[in-house]
C-alpha cells in the first residue's frame, strides 16, 4: 500500500482541525437553538448538517481509496460525490428561501462549510496516521535493531 503522505500530520494540526470541527458544529447548533423558527425547520437544518458531514466523509474517504489504489466502485463515488454536492444545495436552498436576516443565513453557510471542511480534515488526519501505524513493520525478536 502506498501512501501520498509519508509522515504523520503533527499533534499542532490535529488538534486545530479537531477544534474547527467543534467550533463549527457548536456554532452551527448553538445558532440553531436560539433561532425563532419552528421545530420541524431547526430538524430539517440538523439532518442537513449531519448528511453534510457523513456525505463530505464519505466522499474523502472515496477519493483516498482511490489515490492508494484501494479498489472503489465507480457508482460508490458517483454516489459519495453527488450526496456532498446534494447536502450543500439543500443547504443553501433552505437558507435562500429561509426568512431569515442576511447576516444569519451567512452564519449558517460559514457554520456548515467550515463543519465540513473540518470533518474532513479530521478524517484525513485519522487515516494518515492509521496508514502510518499498519506500514510500520513490528519488531522481531531477532532484531538488532539500535544494538552495537
Amino acid at each position: 500500500m502506498t501512501h501520498s503522505t509519508p509522515y504523520a500530520p503533527s499533534n499542532a494540526f490535529k488538534l486545530a482541525s479537531v477544534v474547527a470541527l467543534l467550533i463549527g458544529i457548536a456554532c452551527y447548533l448553538i445558532g440553531l437553538f436560539n433561532a425563532q423558527m419552528a421545530l420541524n425547520e431547526k430538524g430539517y437544518y440538523l439532518i442537513a448538517l449531519l448528511y453534510g458531514l457523513f456525505s463530505a466523509v464519505s466522499l474523502q474517504k472515496c477519493i483516498r481509496d482511490r489515490q492508494e489504489q484501494i479498489p472503489t466502485s465507480n457508482m460508490y463515488y458517483v454516489l459519495s460525490l453527488a450526496s456532498t454536492l446534494l447536502a450543500i444545495v439543500l443547504l443553501v436552498f433552505a437558507l435562500w428561501r429561509a426568512e431569515l436576516l442576511l447576516s444569519e443565513k451567512g452564519f449558517y453557510g460559514i457554520a456548515y462549510l467550515m463543519s465540513l471542511y473540518a470533518a474532513i480534515a479530521v478524517q484525513k488526519n485519522v487515516r494518515d496516521s492509521q496508514g502510518l501505524v499498519s506500514d510500520t513493520p513490528a519488531p522481531t525478536a531477532n532484531s538488532t535493531e539500535g544494538e552495537e
